[in-house]
């Protein structure tokens, strides 16, 4: 890889001669201050602007987070025969 950079070192030259450098330099510079004083981007909102007070929004209902609790206290354990059974399938015809 070294030998290729060297050849084409060789071969072309440098792409920008020595004066040019000092130049570039400042000019990137020059573009890099002024882009920071550049207007903060507008933002691509879809909807209202959000920094207006008087704008629309829809309505905000009101849901309780324990509104469907039921507790769920520990029980005894019920015969699980019984229950398999009340949940199985019904058994197909001819069977």
């Amino acid at each position: 890889m070294s030998a290729h950079i060297r050849a084409f070192g060789a071969a072309g030259g440098p792409a920008v001669t020595p004066p040019f450098r000092r130049e570039l330099g400042v000019l990137a510079g020059l573009v890099l201050l002024l882009a920071g004083c550049a207007d903060a981007p507008r933002s691509p909102a879809a909807g209202p602007d959000p920094a207006d007070p008087g704008a629309r929004a829809p309505r905000v209902d009101y849901r309780s987070t324990v509104g469907g609790y039921r507790s769920q206290r520990p029980v005894d354990p019920a015969p699980w025969v019984e229950q398999n059974e009340r949940v199985a399938p019904a058994p197909k015809s001819g069977q």
